[in-house]
C-alpha cells in the first residue's frame, strides 16, 4: 500500500466508547479511509433499508435477514479498525510496558463489544 493512501484520523477510544476531542485520545492512520467510509455508508444504506422494512410492515423473515447482514458488515468494519490499531500503537509500542498500557483499553473495549 503506497503512502499516499494512508489518512489519518482521530480514533478517540476510552473506557470502550468514542470519547469527545479535548479528552485523551489515540490518533493512529487508516490505511483506506475511503474503503472505510465506503462499507460505513453501506452499513447507513441497510439501517435505512431496515427503517423501510418495519414502515412497510415487510415479511419477518426479511428484517431478520437485514438485521443479520447489519450484524456482520458492522463486526467486519470493527474488526478491521480494530486490528488497524493493533498493528498501529499496540504492536509498535516502544517497551513492553507501553504495549500493555496500550492493551489495556483494547481489552476492555472488547469486553464491552462482545456483550
Amino acid at each position: 500500500m503506497s503512502t499516499e493512501s494512508r489518512v489519518s484520523f482521530s480514533c478517540n477510544i476510552l473506557g470502550g466508547g468514542i470519547i469527545p476531542n479535548g479528552k485523551s485520545a489515540m490518533t493512529h492512520p487508516v490505511h483506506d479511509k475511503k474503503r472505510l467510509l465506503a462499507r460505513i455508508r453501506r452499513i447507513k444504506g441497510q439501517v435505512e433499508a431496515l427503517e423501510r422494512a418495519f414502515d412497510h410492515d415487510a415479511d419477518c423473515t426479511a428484517v431478520l435477514q437485514q438485521i443479520a447482514s447489519m450484524r456482520g458488515a458492522v463486526n467486519g468494519l470493527m474488526g478491521e479498525v480494530m486490528e488497524g490499531h493493533l498493528r498501529q500503537h499496540v504492536a509498535t509500542a516502544a517497551s513492553v510496558k507501553q504495549r500493555l498500557e496500550d492493551l489495556d483499553p483494547v481489552v476492555h473495549l472488547l469486553r464491552t463489544y462482545m456483550k
